[in-house]
């Protein structure tokens, strides 16, 4: 093992865009250490290096070691980090913005603070979802009653293209075997998906917690993010999965889902369509192309720089 680099934090224009990057990576029973700016998996089999700046996320599966060193290089590229039971049914992420500016957070919370906004949001998400659905005027429970409504004709319509047996959605939360294998897909797709949307909106800088259909949760934001893309991209990989039998369901669902995230280009498409839904059209850049510029808020909702003393000049006796 190389002896461990530390060189100056990256700006936002040197990382890799979180649409450019791996969808994500999952380790298990191995140890993560860190080698100059790649992290490492040790295990039985020996060393493999990963570039960590082109990780979206990482999940960490059971029997797994990370060092701090490790942690530290994926905190500073931005790549979240999930820890994941067997099976991918428990969840915990983290990361730094890629974005370095609050600017997408501040469009994010301005839309949330408003009940109008917030709704406004919410049918432009659904639209999103349901293009052949109108989404305009439509109350919140009438969008839920949309929502279920399409979800059931998906989950059928998937269950006829894969000859896949489909009864009704069932979620074990501590016994993930106890579905049958489309429903164990359709878990370890979500977990999946939650991931992803994790390690996005944390990578451009929004808040997991202020959703716009969710609420009351710590990732509310990032499942409705997550939601998005559950009848063409989580779902149908599930079905895939489960259409090649009972066997080891998890991770042939990871592996169909991969594959459908990556012919989607998904990361990106998450990205855009978070600007678009927030209503931003910013670049990655923060204001004056400074990664840290950091302002202070003043009268007139005006913006003064920050380091400086405001206090007025008196004399000193």
């Amino acid at each position: 093992m190389g002896t461990v680099g530390r060189g100056p934090t990256s700006t936002p224009r040197e990382l890799t865009r979180v649409g450019d990057r791996l969808s994500f990576v999952y380790l298990e029973r191995c140890t993560v250490h860190r080698d100059n700016n790649a992290i490492t998996a040790t295990d039985a089999d020996g060393v493999t290096h990963i570039p960590s700046a082109t990780i979206g996320t990482l999940l960490l599966g059971p029997r797994t070691r990370v060092t701090h060193q490790a942690m530290a290089v994926l905190g500073e590229c931005g790549a979240g980090v999930t820890w994941v039971g067997e099976h991918g049914v428990r969840f915990y992420a983290g990361g730094r913005a890629l974005t370095r500016s609050s600017a997408l957070l501040e469009a994010q919370a301005t839309a949330w603070a408003n009940r109008r906004t917030r709704l406004d949001v919410a049918r432009a998400m659904y639209s999103l979802r349901f293009p052949g659905d109108d989404a305009a005027g439509r109350t919140r429970q009438e969008l839920l009653s949309m929502e279920g409504r399409r979800l059931k004709e998906c989950y059928r319509r998937e269950s006829a293209r894969t000859a896949v047996p489909w009864v009704r959605r069932e979620y074990h939360r501590d016994d993930f075997s106890a579905g049958d294998p489309s429903n164990q897909g359709v878990t370890a797709a979500a977990q999946c998906m939650y991931g992803i949307a994790h390690s996005v909106v944390c990578a451009i800088g929004c808040s997991p917690g202020l959703g716009f259909v969710h609420s009351g949760h710590e990732r509310s934001f990032v499942l409705d993010i997550a939601d998005l893309y559950k009848t063409d991209v989580a779902i149908p990989a599930a079905f895939d999965a489960a259409a090649e039998g009972p066997e080891d369901i998890a991770t042939r669902t990871h592996r169909a889902l991969r594959d459908r995230i990556n012919a989607t280009g998904l990361p990106g498409r998450c990205v855009q369509d978070i600007k678009n839904l927030l209503g931003y059209a910013g670049s990655r850049e923060s204001p004056g192309g400074d990664p840290d510029h950091v302002t202070l808020h003043s009268d007139g909702d005006t913006h003064v720089e920050s380091g400086r003393n405001y206090a007025p000049d008196e004399p000193i006796w």
